[in-house]
């Protein structure tokens, strides 16, 4: 076996971008990975890692074969039909295959299959050293990349992400020859820009990680993060708090640093006044320091911001983070001040000059919209009507304030404080922040019924109104970001329990769109017109795309929580009116799958249904519903089918009213002894046409009472 050597290849860049560091290191340690093994390299390849800061790319794999090993051709040319002429001489095809080969005719070989028989080329050449390869693998990574704008710089025609500076390749301790970018390979990498700006000399390809460390640049992000979190919980110990550090906020942190070093800081307590949530955002989004609450949870005058150096005057440093972020703290309370001399309510009629969509109107005519859909839904759950309409009425209109116009992710919570603040019910406020919940994967849904009420309605509005002017979403774009306000539709009326029919909630909401917007999404047919639909077909063909659209957002939330693909298509099967009521089923029926008859009564009511499905499509007359006559039982094990099936549905009846579809499946589950019976020793299809119908109605009523849970068939 060939020897094999640490494998180091480092990229020097200008500062990468740190939202996009940990993709960009991900995918060119996996374009390496590739490469190599596309190749045949051996490679320690499960062993690989990927390392990166600001100013570098680096992928490490601790052992790689020095060379390919002996690499067999084979090319498959013409078939033997064509590649021999009447008379067996050998035709154009065949003797232009051989020359691109660089042999002649006789030293290609036959060979034949059962599909037919092909000449072909074969040929065993040594494989490549590892060193003559390596450069084209790298430039294959880093065109594969994901980098949607790549940049130029200088006069060469070739872009990357950032402009690039230095390259190392290192196999063991020796140097690969090669280039890429216009770089030259070497052992001379770059610590840091400021602490240690000369080159560093790197020894072999093991030692780098150290090398990097000795220059002040923790070359492994994870190394890096757990810096930052330890020192930013030392510092905020010292101030008495406790550091809000989310893992996005620390993400972004370790890929701005190389030496990151944490700094403790105060701001003036004035600026207290202003809602904490104004002011963590202002922290955090614009100037990337970690805000300090107390054991209380309420924020202090003390945050903390990340130096990428170690200096030796911190003081100086926290001048200046305190120095940047005041100007900021004091725009936020200037807004808030104005703001509240406003009441929310009196920004209503500004909304009428902003538009929304054109053919949907403005943020007025969305919020009466919304107030109606809210209306009827609260009526319908147990909830003031009157309080929804007030909320759904409020709910654009902290979108005018100061203070989200400067901060649009304040939006609802910003309407809370000045709802609150303006006199309104606490319910209402609360509403009007939590309707916007789930704001992203793995939010909650909100926590107040008049929330969830709200929540529900903006959405069936935005889903039904964005579906009707064409702007549904298509591949990757979804500016209207429907699929998370599906999605969170769905978790809405599954995880409050809302006890409202889907279908007829979106038929509700499309009934309230102009019939101007019903029409402006309709696309021109092959003569370059319309489609001509009255609104009320238009509205029906919606009414399914929409009720399809949540359903495939379902999927992967059920998919994600381990339901299996059967369990959902068997639920969907009975169309379920309401997505609580569908959610119980799937629950049931997981259940029920984990029973050890449920693998039998799965594939007897398969049975039954192909028994069934065949009557219909012979007599056109399905056997479902016809009453069983015990006159023209046979066997026993008819009679004995009939009683249980009897018996099941007089015990389960209160059950099945109630929604507890487990205890009704728990107890069809008795059934399999009967019904296996019935298969073993009765013939449906019997001479008698009398016996024969009984029998079909008897299987009939078995689907009957599975069928009014899930369609079991289908597990």
């Amino acid at each position: 076996m060939a020897e094999h050597k640490p494998l180091l290849i480092e990229l020097g860049t200008e500062e990468l971008p740190p939202k996009a560091l940990d993709e960009l290191s991900a995918a060119f340690l996996r374009g390496i990975c590739d490469g190599l093994a596309k190749r045949g390299i051996d490679a320690a390849l499960d062993q690989a890692k990927a390392y990166c800061s600001p100013r570098r790319l680096a992928a490490h794999i601790p052992g790689v074969a020095q060379a390919q090993p002996e690499q067999t051709i084979e090319r498959r040319g013409p078939a033997m039909n064509a590649a021999l002429d009447a008379e067996g001489q050998p035709s154009k095809a065949l003797l232009g295959f051989a020359q691109s080969c660089g042999v002649g005719v006789e030293q290609l070989e036959k060979l034949e299959t059962d599909k037919g028989a092909w000449f072909v080329f074969r040929a065993v050449k040594p494989g490549q050293p590892v060193s003559a390869l390596l450069p084209e693998i790298i430039e294959e990574a880093l065109k594969s990349l994901p980098i949607p704008r790549p940049m130029r710089w200088a006069d060469h025609d070739y872009s990357f992400v950032r402009p690039v500076h230095w390259l190392v390749i290192l196999h063991g301790a020796e140097i690969v020859d090669g280039g890429v970018l216009g770089l030259k390979s070497g052992r001379k990498s770059r610590g840091h820009r400021f602490m240690h700006p000369q080159p560093v000399h790197v020894a072999d390809a093991d030692s780098w990680l150290d090398a990097m460390r000795a220059s002040n640049v923790l070359a492994d992000p994870q190394e890096r993060r757990q810096r930052i979190r330890a020192q930013v919980e030392q510092q905020a110990k010292q101030t008495g708090g406790v550091p809000q550090l989310d893992d996005a906020l620390l993400d972004e942190l370790a890929n701005l640093t190389e030496w990151p070093a944490a700094i403790a800081c105060t701001f003036e307590r004035e600026f207290l006044s202003v809602p904490p949530e104004a002011l963590v955002t202002t922290m955090v989004a614009n100037q990337k320091f970690v805000p300090v609450f107390d054991a209380d949870g309420k924020l202090t005058e003390h945050f903390i911001g990340i130096a990428n150096i170690d200096s030796k005057d911190p003081a100086e440093i926290r001048k200046g983070y305190e120095r940047v972020i005041r100007p900021r703290f004091a725009d936020a309370k200037f807004f808030w001040d104005e703001d509240l001399k406003t009441p929310l309510a009196s920004y209503q009629e500004q909304l009428k000059s902003v538009t929304y969509q054109q053919a949907l109107g403005s943020l007025w005519d969305k919020s009466v919209r919304v107030a109606e859909l809210a209306r009827v839904i609260a009526n319908r759950v147990g909830v003031d009507a009157g309080a929804a309409t007030r909320a759904a009425s409020l709910s654009k209109c902290d979108l005018l304030t100061r203070m989200v116009g400067e901060f649009p992710e304040l939006q609802g919570v910003m309407g809370r404080y000045y709802a609150g603040h303006h006199g309104e019910s606490t319910e209402v406020a609360e509403a009007l922040d939590s309707y916007y919940q789930p704001r992203f994967g793995g939010d909650a849904i909100a926590a107040g019924r008049l929330g969830q009420v709200l929540a529900v309605a903006e959405r069936l509005d935005t889903l039904a109104g964005i579906f009707a002017v064409g702007m549904k979403p298509s591949g990757n774009k979804d500016p209207f970001a429907l699929r998370r306000a599906a999605l969170g539709l769905a978790r809405t009326l599954i995880e409050g329990g809302l006890e409202l029919d889907l279908r007829g909630s979106f038929t509700e909401a499309l009934e309230l769109l102009p019939d101007g917007a019903l029409m402006a999404g309709l696309k021109p047919g092959k003569d370059g017109k319309p489609p001509i639909l009255h609104a009320g077909e238009r509205r029906a063909i919606l009414l399914d795309e929409l009720y399809d659209f949540v359903l495939d957002r379902l999927r992967g939330y059920y998919a994600e929580q381990g339901f299996d693909n059967a369990q959902f298509e068997a639920v969907l099967a009975v169309q379920p009116r309401s997505l609580a009521d569908f959610d119980r089923r799937l629950r049931a029926v997981a259940e029920f799958g984990r029973r050890p008859e449920a693998a039998s009564l799965a594939a007897a009511n398969k049975r039954v249904a192909n028994i069934l499905r065949k009557q219909a499509e012979e007599t056109g007359a399905p056997a479902i519903g016809r009453t069983v006559d015990p006159a023209h039982f046979e066997a026993d094990a008819e009679r004995e089918l009939a009683a249980a099936l009897g018996a099941a549905q007089q015990e389960t009846a209160g059950a099945l009213a109630a929604g507890d579809y487990t205890a009704v499946l728990a107890r069809l589950s008795q059934l399999q002894a009967p019904v296996d019976t019935f298969f073993d020793s009765v013939l449906v299809n019997a001479d008698d046409p009398a016996v024969r119908a009984n029998r079909l109605a008897l299987l009939g009523q078995l689907k009957a009472q599975f069928s009014a849970i899930a369609d079991i068939a289908l597990l």
